[in-house]
């Protein structure tokens, strides 16, 4: 029996025996997640190919100038750590370390075994349920296998700077780090499913994501409001703002604040997440039988979703060229000059003949 299956959690929650990953994944983290592991030989490869990751300086570093969670040190943090691994059936409970940094922040980093970090910052910001489901995000990331891909980001982000003076050789860096960024964007996502899995507890998730972006002062804030925030992010402006938008977000590892809030909430209020609570999902003993073609058009599926559903106005448009819409140009034009409401007879009468 492993450490993880010993300690049954402090309170009572659901417990997902042999669950796979790909039950809380978002679907374009999935696709790429599953592909990746269909393909033969290629984490070896890829580790082999990262020999010059400095992954013991790294351990050695969190081992001599950070705190070890254990039962004598951040016990609290061991008891809820034990309790995520054993309600997402993790069998080898990680190392976990706390370092001292007045920034909130989490990781989950590593090549051979997952590393867990938190920073100071975080654990005086967040209460015991709010921490809990940080714990379980970040045990998330070891079940999926993140830890991997987050070591190699984090890697070429710093050789990204060290070489800024070659313009080539950083061109090539800041193309692969780019895209790590926006699968790691979508493996936030993800992990935040397993932090909910975990926690078994939205408001207290819900209000982990508000303290992170406002701080301790829960009093002055409101959930409703935080979610229309998101509402209003993904809704308001024009092309210009849309435009604005991805370049805001490129830099960045973690989405926006409030749009993981949203996605969270939608998800919990989702049939996949009832289907889990009630013991159906994907088990871990099923993974050599999943099918690349299958996650691939899942991820499709939830793309061409989103581009029909979503209030941005780029997606919008997005929407509206793969429909078929006419007059692209002028639609542009409109769009990006505040000219929409300009000729409005004519337009409306165009619209209608079409």
């Amino acid at each position: 029996m492993t450490e993880g299956q010993e300690h049954a959690p402090s309170r009572r929650r659901r417990r997902f025996e042999d669950i796979s990953s790909r039950a809380y994944e978002h679907p374009a983290d999935r696709s790429a997640l599953v592909a990746l592991r269909k393909l033969s030989g290629f984490d070896t490869v890829f580790k082999a190919l990262s020999g010059l990751l400095p992954e013991r300086s790294l351990r050695l570093l969190f081992l001599s100038d950070s705190v070890r969670v254990s039962d004598d040190q951040f016990a609290h943090l061991h008891t809820m750590l034990r309790d995520a691994c054993y309600i997402l059936d993790l069998e080898k409970v990680p190392a976990m370390y706390v370092t001292q940094d007045p920034k909130p922040n989490a990781m989950c980093i590593g090549l051979d075994e997952p590393i867990i970090v938190v920073t100071t910052g975080l654990v005086e910001l967040l209460d015991e349920e709010e921490m809990r489901a940080v714990v379980g995000h970040e045990v998330g990331h070891a079940l999926s296998g993140h830890s991997v891909y987050r070591t190699i980001l984090l890697f070429l982000t710093g050789l990204a700077v060290k070489v800024a003076w070659i313009p080539l050789g950083n061109v090539a860096i800041m193309a692969i780090v780019t895209a790590l960024r926006e699968w790691f964007r979508k493996s936030e996502l993800s992990a935040d499913r397993a932090g909910l899995l975990v926690g078994q507890d939205l408001q207290a998730s819900m209000r982990g994501l508000m303290k992170i972006a406002g701080g301790n002062h829960l009093h002055e804030m409101n959930v409703d409001a935080f979610l229309k925030q998101a509402e209003e992010y993904e809704a308001g402006g024009d092309l210009r703002d849309s435009v604005l938008k991805i370049l805001n977000v490129l830099p960045r590892s973690h989405p926006f604040t409030t749009v993981r809030a949203a996605e969270l909430k939608r998800w919990a209020e989702s049939r996949d997440h009832q289907r889990i609570m009630d013991g159906h999902y994907p088990r871990r003993s099923e993974d050599k039988d999943t099918s690349v073609t299958d996650s691939f058009r899942e991820s499709a599926s939830h793309y061409a979703d989103s581009v029909r559903t979503s209030k941005d106005p780029l997606m919008k448009l997005v929407g509206d060229i793969a429909g078929g819409a006419g007059d692209l140009g002028g639609r542009l034009r409109d769009k990006f000059t505040g000219a929409a409401g300009a000729g409005g007879g004519n337009g409306g009468a165009t619209s209608g003949e079409r």
